[in-house]
């Protein structure tokens, strides 16, 4: 399906939500203007969204799968996962300090994170050929933050918003050894030392490999390969929860260590 947005304004909406991530000043949802938008017209404003702040002088170093679990995916109404990609400025190593004021709403989550040995090219690719090109696996917190105001996103919303990301810590990373299960990665997140939640692998699309095949193939439609060194970003394994300032954010994970954020 082609997008319905005319060129015009999809850099219309690019440039909105540029000014609305510098400003720190969410903008309406696209689609109280138009409820029929869809995952094309997200993409499109995300391309030229990026395009801006790459000129700026980011970088795209990988992407983020948003929407990998079945209860996000039920509260938009959807059916897929989405995607953004993945900014060199917003990634920060483990015990990092953050600024609360540098984001707008932001939540944090805890998710596994892939950096590619190889890369891939869809369509085509399953979760074992994904599998096969993970050359390093890590903790993460992922910050997401919405430009859209009050998070109140529909799926053009926040794929146009680079599936609502903010920032991203990442931990140690580790060469998974080939009987490492990803789906049975168990995870326990606390704020303040207070477990407020856990999860596993398996939250992330069944299977976070399976998150990387997705991706390729999505990616691969769009004539867009992943490549080696990428960082892949599979989702989060559980219930985002707020940022708060002060707060001092840990996720233990099995076999891959814990990983902390400390929030200014």
């Amino acid at each position: 399906m082609s997008p319905k947005l005319t060129a015009d304004e999809v850099l219309r909406g690019a440039r909105a939500l540029y000014e609305a991530r510098a400003k720190r000043v969410p903008v309406a949802p696209f689609t109280d203007a138009d409820p029929d938008l869809g995952a094309d017209d997200g993409y499109a404003v995300q391309r030229e969204l990026t395009a801006l702040l790459v000129a700026d002088g980011d970088e795209v170093i990988g992407y983020k799968a948003g929407l990998t679990s079945a209860p996000m995916q039920q509260m938009l109404g959807v059916s897929t996962p989405d995607y953004g990609p993945v900014l060199a400025s917003t990634v920060h190593p483990d015990g990092a300090s953050v600024s609360r004021d540098a984001f707008i709403a932001p939540k944090v989550e805890a998710e596994i994170v892939f950096r590619l040995g190889k890369s891939l090219t869809g369509p085509g690719v399953t979760p074992a050929r994904a599998r096969a090109a993970v050359g390093e696996v890590m903790a993460g917190l992922e910050i997401v933050d919405s430009r859209i105001a009050d998070w109140r996103i529909g799926l053009a919303d926040t794929i146009a918003d680079l599936a609502s990301n903010g920032a991203a810590v990442l931990g140690r990373p580790l060469a998974p050894p080939p009987e490492m299960d990803f789906r049975l990665l168990g995870m326990a997140f606390s704020r303040d030392g207070e477990l407020i939640a856990t999860g596993a692998g398996a939250a992330a699309l069944g299977d976070p490999a399976a998150v990387v095949a997705w991706l390729a193939n999505v990616l691969g439609e769009r004539g867009v390969s992943l490549e080696a060194g990428q960082l892949i970003m599979t989702g989060a394994l559980h219930a985002a929860v707020p940022l708060v300032p002060g707060a001092v954010f840990t996720a233990e994970f099995d076999r891959l260590g814990a990983i902390t954020l400390h929030v200014s």
